[in-house]
């Protein structure tokens, strides 16, 4: 699958944003150590703008800018063959990033996806508001790969809205048991957290010990 494939799958922004919004929050209830996380998203990353981030840790991230222009899409696997890290001119695979629109211009030389002004890409999607599907590059695909540019697996828990995918990631990557997935449940529908949620999932923390995190996520919160 590549980022072409994807673009077909995902779904419109609203339902992007949620999905990062959950994915966000689910791990900050799990892993209070902010350094430790796979998924982030800041509410008032900029004027107008929210990031939906990833990082594994390993160097492999994504970041999704929405602002009111629409959504786009930063995935760099490192260890891609379409990585700049991979090629021999060490610049962005060729067309990648020719026909981002104007709006998203300043997405792609953000210095904070660059590294000595170069962007940090595998693959790329954007869309704008008003537009009905997600867009890409027109570029040729490296042969023989089943992922050449990381989307697929960077972007899997995107793709799937099933708390069940969530667990079996979590449980992984957090060595962790049997996590509930009544509690993931109420995170994917975005419900105002409770502590009864927040038990269900790490009962050493309580509501209050998220509030910067609830802030941040733009999460809402049971009222007392």
């Amino acid at each position: 699958m590549t980022a072409q494939d994807v673009a077909r799958r995902l779904p419109g922004i609203p339902v992007v944003r949620d999905r990062s919004r959950a994915l966000a929050m689910l791990d900050a209830i799990l892993c209070p150590e902010w350094q430790y996380r796979w998924y982030s998203f800041n509410a008032s990353w900029g004027p107008g703008r929210e990031l939906a981030s990833m990082r594994n840790g390993c160097g492999d991230e994504y970041a999704i800018v929405f602002s009111p222009a629409g959504a786009w899409i930063r995935v760099f696997d490192h260890e891609s063959p379409m990585s700049p890290w991979s090629l021999r001119s060490g610049r962005p695979w060729p067309g990648l990033l020719d026909t981002v629109p104007a709006v998203f211009r300043a997405c792609v030389r953000e210095p904070a996806f660059t590294l000595e002004g170069v962007p940090q890409v595998s693959a790329c999607l954007w869309r704008q508001t008003a537009d009905d599907r997600w867009h890409t590059g027109a570029i040729s695909y490296p042969a023989g790969q089943q992922d050449p540019d990381g989307s697929e697996w960077l972007l899997e828990l995107l793709l799937d809205d099933s708390p069940a995918a969530y667990r079996r990631f979590a449980e992984n990557y957090y060595e962790l048991r049997s996590l509930s997935l009544a509690a993931l449940r109420e995170v994917f529908a975005l419900r105002p957290l409770t502590q009864a949620t927040v038990t269900a999932l790490n009962d050493q923390l309580s509501v209050a010990d998220l509030a910067d995190d609830l802030a941040e996520i733009g999460y809402p919160a049971a009222h007392p």
